[in-house]
């Protein structure tokens, strides 16, 4: 059997909240091994996407939240794969802004996914969306975080359906909990650590964005 790894592919769209429209670069994860994989997030383009899934099976698309952005490219990855869309009940309002057709699965804390021999363990990380959640991967010292922690600090929390108290709860006792050197694979941009953002809590909370 080959060894579990996390392949990445970096797609190019729009996120739309509020009545505006930004350009925005997505990070897609994909772990897994030479068989069978689940892709973290489906932003903007299938076609790059199944470029990195490069033919495995597909088990499991995990959505970790449904701004646009995220799950835009959800239902034609689900179609091309068969893999089932997995988004937590607490962004479904945002995920009908999209789509029509439900997503298959609902998330739930505490929920686990096995893939390749590797668990994942689902955290429910509210704060830059109510169903926001990260995807923790023990054996492999990696989070998958979304948009909840970043290179810097928190995402964002200024529009609608968002709240910074309830994401500084979030990442202080779901994420800054794991051990140090947990690198954390973020929705955009640069991975980081636990270690090199866990000193700056306070920072954070001062700033207040």
């Amino acid at each position: 059997m080959s060894s579990p790894r996390i392949d990445r592919a970096v797609t190019s769209g729009t996120f739309s909240l509020d009545g505006g429209t930004w350009e925005v670069d997505n990070n897609v994860w994909v772990l897994g091994d030479d068989r069978e994989c689940v892709v973290i997030d489906a932003p903007h383009d299938v076609d790059a996407i199944l470029e990195v899934v490069a033919g495995r099976t597909v088990t499991a698309i995990l959505l970790t939240h449904a701004h646009d952005d995220h799950i835009d490219a959800a239902l034609a990855l689900a179609e091309a794969t068969g893999a089932p869309t997995h988004l937590h009940a607490e962004d479904r309002m945002l995920w009908d802004r999209v789509h029509a057709e439900p997503p298959t699965d609902e998330l739930e804390d505490g929920d686990t996914v096995e893939v390749a021999g590797t668990v994942l363990q689902v955290l429910h990380t509210p704060g830059h969306s109510p169903g926001a959640c990260c995807f923790h991967a023990p054996a492999l010292g990696v989070v998958f975080s979304g948009d909840t922690l970043f290179q810097g600090g928190p995402g964002a929390t200024g529009r609608s359906f968002s709240d910074f108290d309830t994401i500084i709860d979030s990442i202080t006792r779901k994420l800054l909990t794991l051990p140090l050197d947990t690198v954390v694979h973020t929705g955009h941009g640069d991975s980081t650590s636990i270690g090199a953002e866990a000193p700056h809590r306070q920072e954070w909370i001062d700033r207040g964005h």
